[in-house]
């Protein structure tokens, strides 16, 4: 019988709460709009010579980064979401938002001698992209350390420096804090023994599904080879849902309904909210799935990564809407403990 207990959670002791600790990237989002097409503009016989200029009239600077997006959502879910991340000396308008949208800012640490990591994302009118990265205070990601965090319940390992990654991965295992591994756009960053040193260590593994054919085709591992190591992997497809695969069986999880499709950018972010929300409260995967799913369409509804508002009660009315009552008073009851349930934690129903 497949067993619907998302296994690998944390067990809290009675010292602990139901803080999660997210290392990621926090990040300025610098998106711009060229009201023409790239190929109009780039001849394939002179690429070796490259030389091009956009006018880009449309300008929007956003607040970013997996780390602050993720916090962002979990506070929208009524959850304590800490990100840990170095940022630069121009982090002040940043610092503003987080405060007010009431995101815990004790771990991000301000390193001086550099910018806060920024993308520059230039968009023409086939929705192709040219983006420039430039990492900054994300280099020294790995100055910050998980013990200085206290008490954890889960942790997260997002795309961040490549050395902050690996560190924080080592040190979650070590305080044996059950953590989701999430890469991101930092899995060009590791070869095959990196990326088997992350799966053997977490306790979650979330990818999209282009992240996941990376993964296993640099690991040799099919899905069922990683749900011996963790206690599910969750794919994320776009327009086609997600799966969640544990060692028990796999859960189908479909969209949920966006009354608009604005920006798909910080849906994944979004997503994985909804997925540590459910951890947090010891729900079962397809609930879990359910309210991820929610999250994400909440999100595409609107441009940029932390301009979607809504309350708990607006969240759990739209879960409804979509799988019905009943997934609402799961996610959402007040009977629900802040730990994620011992199923989660190890891949089998209690």
């Amino acid at each position: 019988m497949t067993q619907n207990f998302p296994t690998g959670a944390v067990s809290r002791t009675s010292d602990t709460s139901g803080k999660v600790l997210i290392c990621g990237s926090v990040a300025f989002d610098a998106i711009m709009r060229f009201e023409g097409r790239f190929r109009d503009h780039i001849l394939p016989d002179q690429i070796h010579i490259l030389n091009v200029s956009f006018l880009v009239p449309q300008l929007r600077r956003e607040f970013g980064g997996c780390a602050g997006n993720i916090a962002y959502n979990m506070r929208l879910l009524g959850e304590a979401g800490c990100p840990m991340a170095t940022v630069g000396r121009d982090f002040g308008p940043y610092r503003e938002w987080l405060t007010e949208a009431g995101v815990p800012l004790e771990h991000l640490r301000v390193v001086d001698s550099e910018f806060t990591a920024q993308a520059f994302i230039t968009t023409d009118l086939d929705d192709n992209q040219i983006t420039a990265f430039h990492p900054g205070a994300m280099q020294h990601s790995h100055l910050n350390r998980v013990s200085e965090a206290g008490a954890v319940a889960v942790g997260v390992v997002a795309p961040d420096g490549r050395q902050g990654m690996l560190e924080h991965a080592a040190q979650f295992a070590a305080a044996g804090i059950p953590f989701l591994f999430d890469p991101g756009q930092g899995l060009p960053m590791f070869e095959a023994q990196d990326l088997k040193g992350f799966v053997e260590q977490a306790t979650w593994v979330a990818v999209n599904d282009y992240e996941w054919r990376i993964i296993e085709q640099k690991t040799g591992w099919s899905e069922r080879q990683v749900c011996e190591r963790v206690a599910a992997l969750v794919v994320t497809r776009g327009a086609q849902g997600s799966i969640i695969h544990t060692r028990d069986g796999r859960f189908e999880i479909p969209c949920a309904k966006a009354n608009a499709v604005v920006d798909p950018t910080g849906c994944g972010d979004a997503y994985r909210a909804g997925l540590l929300h459910g951890l947090l409260r010891g729900l079962d995967w397809e609930t879990t799935g359910r309210v991820a799913a929610v999250m994400g369409a909440i999100k595409i509804e609107s441009r940029g990564t932390q301009n979607h508002r809504v309350t708990r009660e607006q969240i759990a009315r739209r879960l409804a809407e979509n799988f019905g009552q009943s997934a609402a008073r799961a996610a959402f009851g007040a009977a629900h403990s802040r730990e994620p349930s011992p199923a989660q934690a190890t891949g089998t129903d209690r």
